[in-house]
């Protein structure tokens, strides 16, 4: 079944190219769908499109469907393209010709539009849940092991004293300007195109406002054009947020397996949550963190496909914008896979507590010493020759007590002002908002 067949037989070969992987990937959209109908009904009959009597049947019928969706019970029928044929199909089986009146004032351009807004704005849901517990497991053990020092490194050399509090405190401060990134696609995306049609508006009087509540969004997209040409980017803005939290995750991946390499040793795994070797017998490798770092890298390339996809397309509708759903759904399931399994990862992790005792990391200090000598009153300058001097001839001796108290340093890792921050971009979602609107739709 197809929206648009009329006489014409489509050749079969042509049939499948464009269906492409529609019918699975639409799955993904169906509950959205059928949330989109319900409200784009009720507008009908508010404006006089619909009957009252048939809109009462319509919605319960749109209900039952819905809730065969949440329970797995649904299916795109093989020879039907796409999510909106297969719901106006099941419609019109079960109630008769009220379900051929729900497409008035809409087209499959902006059905598709409200679908992909609405599941957008479920997946970032999920994202930016996932995204708070990891960031509240590193606050944590950034707190647990704040006492503990670690060496930091610049160009891959030993540079000067860090700590486990810090580099955890690191990364859960990153999710919060992954978050900002994440807040302004939820903003582009969280505007109803519904009413657009085919991207020049309808002949009816829609009533946009009444969807645009009905489904919980902030606003619309107010000019019919613009929110045609508003597919591709949203979707570009969208993979931008997934690459900012995928960038972090892939660094601190990094991070791990070198740390967890016999050469550092400053980090070690259970074995569960290791790998072996079919030859070598000591080796426990890092594929968790491995995968992690390759997975996030392909998320973030996702930006780049997608203008590519789209770059040189003129306003209005292409078919080569279905083709964004293939790389952009997939990216959802493995950036929350990657979130989760992170998080196993960091409730399991072991910190070695004995690092610095190792001899070789004395030059670590070697900049506390330069301090030590300049509040004594030494220029830093002459310090700083003095202490390069006995570090070249071998009468260097470390003071291995670190004194950081400014802000955002090893002794004041200003926590609670990270997470005021994380919690405010959080709040600013407004998730339950949209939620109720939702579950208001069909009770």
């Amino acid at each position: 079944m197809k929206l648009w067949h009329k006489n014409t037989a489509v050749d079969a070969s042509v049939d499948a190219f464009t269906v492409g992987q529609d019918r699975v990937l639409d799955m993904n959209l169906a509950a959205f769908d059928v949330l989109g109908s319900l409200a784009h009904t009720q507008m009908l009959e508010s404006v006089g499109l619909l009957e009252a009597d048939d809109l009462v049947v319509i919605q319960k019928e749109l209900k039952t469907i819905y809730q065969e969706i949440i329970d797995g019970k649904f299916i795109i029928e093989d020879d039907v393209e796409d999510i909106h044929s297969q719901v106006e199909l099941l419609l019109t089986r079960r109630i008769g010709e009220a379900g051929k009146k729900i497409h008035s004032g809409r087209s499959r351009n902006d059905q598709v539009l409200v679908d992909l807004k609405l599941y957008f704005r479920y997946e970032i849901e999920q994202i930016v849940d996932k995204t708070k517990e990891l960031f509240t497991t590193l606050q944590k053990l950034s707190e647990e092991h704040k006492e503990v020092l670690l060496p930091g490194y610049t160009h891959l050399q030993i540079a000067m004293p860090s700590s486990f509090g810090l580099w955890f405190g690191a990364y859960a401060e990153s999710l919060v300007d992954d978050l900002e990134m994440m807040l302004a696609a939820w903003k582009i995306t969280n505007k109803n195109p519904l009413g657009s049609a085919a991207g020049y508006g309808s002949s009816f009087p829609l009533n946009r406002k009444m969807t645009t509540d009905l489904l919980g969004f902030s606003s619309m997209n107010h000019n019919v054009v613009y929110a045609q040409m508003g597919r591709g980017k949203t979707e570009r803005v969208l993979a931008q947020g997934l690459s900012s939290i995928a960038a972090t995750l892939a660094k601190f991946a990094m991070d791990g397996c070198l740390y967890m390499s016999q050469n550092m040793g400053f980090i070690k795994f259970p074995d569960h949550l290791t790998t072996g070797s079919s030859i070598m017998p000591h080796k426990k490798n890092p594929d968790v963190l491995e995968l992690i770092r390759s997975r996030c890298n392909k998320i973030q390339a996702l930006p780049n496909e997608i203008a590519l996809m789209t770059t040189n397309l003129p306003s209005g509708y292409h078919r080569d914008l279905q083709l964004l759903k293939e790389n952009l759904f997939p990216a959802f399931t493995s950036l929350k896979e990657c979130l989760d399994i992170l998080k196993l990862m960091l409730d399991n992790i072991e910190v070695n507590k004995t690092i610095l005792d190792d001899n070789k990391y004395d030059y670590l200090f070697s900049v506390e010493v330069v301090n030590d000598a300049v509040l004594k009153g030494i220029p830093f300058r002459e310090a700083y020759k003095e202490i390069g001097l006995s570090i070249e001839n071998g009468t260097y001796q470390p003071i291995k007590e670190v004194n950081h108290t400014h802000e955002g340093s090893i002794g004041n890792l200003m926590t609670e002002a990270i997470k005021i921050e994380f919690d405010n971009v959080y709040n600013a979602f407004n998730f339950d908002q949209v939620n109720k609107k939702l579950v208001s739709l069909v009770l």
